[in-house]
């Protein structure tokens, strides 16, 4: 959501919005057709209230972030600081949160569709947890969006013109098992634009 994890929270106490361009409108319409986000982040819980008045405040034009569940570390500041900064293993953390939250569901039904990060770590975390390689979106802190294929890139303005194709509205589990098992595979994902979606 910020194009970088530090100012990302610093710059809007000052005003300046630190957020990437069109990432509203892009969650909200993912939000419209059906799916249901979930914010995680591997910063520790005593910086719960300043997230997600970050998270409430993000603006751009009419659009503001969906709401959705926020997931943090248990563990204070300086532990999860250097779990990120020093060890630099986030993961290990979004990893279990992640597979505590599939066990909620039956075996047989994975409730991640995609996922949205910053950091190869994000990439490492949920693909331990069974999302699609194609669907795991990298996010750089210049906007640009690439996914294991790093010379396709996107960006979310682009991925909204794309967002019927790559999300499809989705009604009820079944529907989306059959439309993710029989469209988008990591094979054909990226193949379509906009104005030839996949087949």
């Amino acid at each position: 959501i910020t194009k970088s994890d530090v100012l990302g929270h610093v710059m809007p106490r000052v005003g300046i919005d630190w957020s990437h361009s069109g990432v509203t409108a892009l969650y909200s319409m993912l939000r419209k057709n059906g799916y249901h986000l979930l914010y995680l982040t591997s910063r520790g819980i005593g910086q719960s209230l300043s997230t997600r008045e970050y998270l409430t405040g993000v603006q751009q034009g009419k659009t503001t972030l969906p709401e959705g569940p926020i997931f943090m570390s248990p563990t204070r500041l300086i532990e999860s600081f250097t779990r990120e900064v020093i060890w630099r293993n986030p993961e290990e953390f979004k990893r279990a949160c992640l597979d505590d939250i599939r066990s909620l569901f039956p075996d047989d039904f994975n409730p991640y569709y995609a996922g949205f990060g910053n950091r190869h770590s994000d990439q490492v975390a949920y693909r331990a947890v069974g999302v699609p390689e194609s669907r795991i979106l990298l996010i750089n802190p210049q906007g640009v969006i690439t996914h294991r294929n790093r010379t396709y890139q996107k960006s979310y303005p682009m991925l909204l013109e794309l967002v019927h194709h790559m999300f499809p509205p989705i009604t009820d589990a079944s529907s989306f098992e059959s439309h993710e098992a029989a469209t988008f595979n990591s094979f054909n994902f990226w193949r379509g634009g906009a104005d030839t979606p996949p087949p």
